[in-house]
């Protein structure tokens, strides 16, 4: 009983030395920037695939325990070899999930360079991608109406230079007979996807990769999900035009909006490449659909 009151005694007195070492401000701010990091961390793994990899590093150190519990020696010198080089190991395996997430720091609003005042959106750059805007929501119209398939990525902070460079470079302003003949039936470029940079067309017939999200309808055929895919790795916004049903959908950073009308589309479209002063981009909202494949 008198060891219990010792330990109670002990514990409080740590307790109230604690608090009057706080540091209002200072420790404030720490606990707040820990509990961001987790927060941003836990968001991380949960919207990408690093999370089943986090599953099986956790099942791997579990086994490693156990073999070290029951004193394996032949096993604890292998899983000892493998954990001399463990940070590497993680380091390759989470490489794509890493420089997406360093990607995402550096275009966020809070960023360096933007506090600093490099930012690459002037007056010319904003008149030529709301033209660009107005042609592209024209040319799908037309090709929604004659079901013709499309696929076509808009660049936004993060470059698409390795996509790029796996189609046809054109360089040429966006418009609605461009992108048209780009698309239309059996020519060179159609099953490609097109890229507008900076309110031009940049490249066509671009290969895009495909999703790896096992979550999302199995309707969705190869565009959709190609695109998809680039939204998955990139701040890209995408608009894809079914060939089967005249559909058309708008996919930002993985989310999915099909069947949009003209309208919504301009509307998707301005607000992410020619909005207003307090205009905010549009929040797209996944959902699954039946009946297309393509």
């Amino acid at each position: 009983m008198n060891n219990f009151i010792a330990n109670l005694s002990d514990i409080w007195i740590k307790l109230v030395s604690l608090i009057y070492s706080y540091d209002f401000i200072i420790d404030t701010i720490d606990i707040l920037i820990v509990a961001f990091l987790v927060y941003k961390l836990i968001k991380f793994l949960r919207e990408s695939r690093a999370l089943h990899v986090v599953k099986g590093v956790i099942l791997v150190l579990v086994a490693y325990f156990i073999i070290k519990t029951l004193d394996m020696q032949a096993s604890t010198y292998l899983f000892e070899m493998l954990m001399s080089s463990f940070i590497l190991v993680l380091v390759i395996l989470f490489a794509p999930e890493l420089r997406h997430a360093l990607e995402s720091v550096g275009r966020s609003r809070f960023s360096v360079l933007r506090m600093l005042g490099f930012n690459n959106r002037n007056t010319a750059s904003q008149n030529r991608q709301r033209k660009a805007v107005l042609e592209i929501c024209k040319a799908c119209n037309e090709m929604s109406e004659k079901k013709i398939g499309a696929l076509i990525v808009i660049e936004r902070e993060i470059a698409l230079n390795e996509v790029i460079s796996t189609g046809v470079k054109i360089d040429a302003d966006v418009s609605k007979e461009l992108i048209g003949s780009i698309f239309f039936p059996n020519s060179p470029l159609h099953d490609g996807a097109v890229i507008i940079r900076d309110g031009r067309v940049c490249a066509a017939g671009c290969i895009l990769p495909l999703t790896q999200n096992t979550n999302i309808s199995s309707d969705l055929g190869t565009r959709h999900r190609a695109s998809i895919g680039v939204s998955e790795q990139s701040d890209a916004v995408v608009v894809v035009v079914s060939e089967e049903t005249g559909q058309i959908s708008v996919v930002n950073k993985g989310n999915l909006q099909r069947d949009v009308s003209d309208g919504v589309l301009i509307e998707y479209l301005t607000s992410y490449f020619a909005p207003s002063a307090q205009e905010q981009p549009k929040k797209l909202t996944f959902y699954r659909n039946k009946g297309e494949k393509k």
